[in-house]
Order: structure tokens, then sequence, then C-alpha cells
């Protein structure tokens, strides 16, 4: 198949972002889509049927669903709850983290299907472009990569234009706010977080929406570890992935986890973004301080610098560099 006919593998979220895409890049380049999720957490059986169902509405040729949550808990976050990882000791990372995991299945999606090019929704202000883009050419330098709402300068607000104009709908929410939501937390970035002086609306958030104004009955958790890693809740034995969702599930009717992060983008900007994550908080502080207990004062020193270089390196999409090896190698 020559690249003039090979499909465009668009990386699909659903959102207004990666919606805007499949027609703009079939009208652009004449050239079928195929969008691909690749499942990190946050996808319930109907929200996956929806993508697949909007991805059919937007007119791509295909959509393919990846699951990816074991993957993404062995290779990145059981080593960045070893590591005890938060961001300016607030935010832990709760979305980005999976991007290098997605990237990499987009890349073997291509391989697959014979394609020469693949596509994200990132825009030029944030961190994803970045992440996204080392580990493709990483892996597979080869690789045409497109960039439509960034190298195009497309406006949110012209981009519903651009979908209504040919009689197809943006979504609900995600006109107004950028939502991305994985097994690690949610973030929500809007007109508020474009500034430093208020918060999103109550109705902005996605977990745990008027957690505060509806009180929960105290509840008592126990949580067992074992070399690092969670393996039960109150008692009751699963997988990390099944444990971390219970944990979302449990502490986003309270609230917990809920926060705004401010912070340095790889880009060298400032950015500021609202974020849930309520497994992420539980499992971190609980973890935290059962290493007060068994580990020495000087194993916790040695560690704990090193737990935020992986998280810059993580945060920054470096997670091939070998030096992420060598602290993974360390922390396990």
């Amino acid at each position: 198949m020559s690249s003039n006919a090979s499909p465009i593998i668009l990386a699909f979220s659903g959102g207004l972002d990666t919606s805007f895409c499949v027609p703009w890049l079939k009208e652009t380049y004449d050239r079928p889509v195929v969008t691909a999720t690749v499942d990190t957490g946050g996808l319930d059986i109907e929200a996956a049927e929806a993508l697949a169902e909007r991805s059919r509405e937007l007119g791509a040729v295909e959509h393919v669903l990846i699951e990816a949550r074991d993957a993404f808990f062995d290779e990145v976050l059981k080593h960045l709850i070893m590591g005890n990882v938060r961001r300016g000791q607030l935010y832990p990372l709760c979305v980005g983290a999976e991007r290098g995991i997605q990237a990499r299945f987009l890349a073997e999606i291509a391989g697959e299907r014979g394609a020469a090019t693949v596509a994200h929704g990132c825009t030029a202000a944030g961190n994803d472009q970045v992440r996204f883009e080392v580990i493709l050419k990483t892996l597979a330098p080869e690789l045409e990569v497109l960039a439509p709402v960034r190298d195009h300068a497309w406006a949110r607000e012209d981009q519903v234009a651009y979908l209504a104009e040919r009689g197809l709908s943006a979504p609900a929410k995600g006109s107004a706010y950028s939502i991305n939501r994985g097994l690690w937390g949610v973030t929500i970035g809007g007109t508020e977080t474009l500034t430093s002086t208020q918060s999103i609306p109550e109705s902005a958030w996605v977990l745990s929406a008027n957690a505060y104004s509806d009180p929960q009955p105290p509840e008592t958790l126990s949580l067992q570890f074992t070399r690092g890693v969670p393996t039960a809740v109150n008692g009751e034995t699963g997988s990390p992935v099944q444990l971390i969702e219970q944990l979302e599930h449990i502490g986003s009717r309270f609230g917990i986890g809920r926060g705004i992060h401010l912070g340095d983008t790889i880009i060298g900007t400032k950015g500021r973004v609202a974020f849930e994550a309520p497994a992420a908080d539980i499992l971190l502080t609980a973890h935290r301080e059962l290493e007060k207990l068994t580990l020495s004062a000087i194993q916790q020193r040695v560690k704990e610098p090193l737990g935020l270089t992986y998280g810059d390196l993580i945060h920054e999409g470096k997670q091939l560099d070998p030096a992420c090896r060598d602290i993974e190698a360390l922390l396990t």
C-alpha cells in the first residue's frame, strides 16, 4: 500500500480536538482515517461503545480499541507508587504518564496496517505534543506525525463551528473544557485554568462534582502492599488495576485527590490544570507512611530525590531513557 493511499492512524479520545481531526484529516489529505483508542483507564464498556460509534459518525473507516491498563500499571504506575511521585509535591501525574504506552501502541497499529502517518490532537500549549512525538520518533522514526490542532492553530470555538458546518456535533462537555481521563485520574482544563485566580465550577468536576455539598458518612480503609504493589483493599485481594478502580470509586465520593496543579510545562511555560486523582492520592499517602515504618532513614533519603527525578522523566516523555530503567531497578 503506498503512503498516499494508506490510512492515517489517529490517536482518538472522542474529545473536541480529536473529533475535529477526523473530518479535517479526511478532507485535507483525501485519505482514510483509522481512529485508535489505547485504554489506559477510565473507559467502561458503555464509554468504549460510545467512542466506536462517535468514530463512525465522524467518518473514520475503522476504530481500534487496545486494552493497555495492565501494561500501564506494570511499566509505569507501580514505579510512581514505589517512588511516591507527586509533581510539585501535589500532582500525582494522573494524566500524561500514559502517553508513552499510548504512543507505542499507536506505532504498532500503524505498522500492522501499513500506515506511514499517525496523528494526534494535541495543542501547542500542552505537554502531550512533546510526549507523543518523543516516543514516536524514538520507536518509529520513519512515521510522519501530524498535529492539526497545534500546527494550524485551531481554536476550540473554530473546531466546534467546523464540525457544525458538516452536520457533526461537538462533545457536550468538551466544547468548554478539555478533559483527559486515565487509570490514575482526570485532568480538566478550561478558561479558569488559564489564569491563577480561580477554580473551575463545581459542575465541571468529572469524578467528584458535589462531593462537598453531599457529605458521606466516614469510612475506614485497610490497604495492603506487597513489595510496593497494592494487593488488597479491606482484606479483599485483586489485581492492581481492579484495586485502583475500586479506590477511585470510593475516594471520589469524598472529594479526595481533587486539586489544581500549577507547574512548569515541558516547553518552558507555566501551566495550570484542575485534577481529580482519588486512587492515586489514597495509595501514595498510604505507601509513603508505610515506608516510614519499613525503610531506614538513609534509604528514605536516597529514594526521595530519585523518585522526583523519575517523575520528571516520565512527565517529559523520556521513559525510554536508560536512566528510568536504573531508577526502576533501585525502587524495585
